[in-house]
């Protein structure tokens, strides 16, 4: 009774070619997950740096005529806090969360929302992603 090398080894490449199915399959879909994250950061960082060229544009009208133009535009907290939620108010994008900080001439915008991405039940196990973007701006003008 002869017995056949090649014989033995059938059957074999089966779990090899599953797993490297698996491994690009992953792939593609990390590949797709990371996109729809980075697609949804560049959305909330555009609201947010909108938002704070509009708080830059809001200018205190009370110590602009006490205090005149000089090389920038007053900005207190309240009056930024108003354009951006004016400015907010009139987008599309809903956010979560935002909030602004000045130190009278330039402002500082965060925006924090909350997404659900492509497969993100597989890397996320379920839970939604934060997208938080920071932006600044500041109005000069011109002595």
């Amino acid at each position: 009774m002869r017995r056949d090398g090649a014989g033995g080894e059938r059957g074999s490449t089966l779990p090899l070619v599953l797993v490297c199915w698996l491994v690009a399959a992953l792939m593609a879909f990390g590949a797709i997950a990371a996109s729809d994250a980075f697609l949804e950061q560049q959305q909330v960082q555009s609201v947010c740096d909108g938002a704070a060229l509009a708080a830059a544009n809001a200018t205190d009208e009370a110590a602009l005529y006490a205090t005149g133009v000089g090389t920038a535009l007053p900005l207190t907290r309240a009056s930024t806090q108003a354009a951006v939620a004016d400015q907010l108010a009139d987008g599309g994008t809903a956010l979560h969360s935002w909030s602004t900080e000045t130190d009278g001439v330039e402002v500082t915008v965060r925006c924090t929302r909350y997404v659900e991405i492509a497969f993100g039940w597989l890397f996320l196990g379920g839970r939604p992603l934060e997208r938080t973007a920071v932006a600044g701006a500041r109005a000069p003008t011109t002595p």
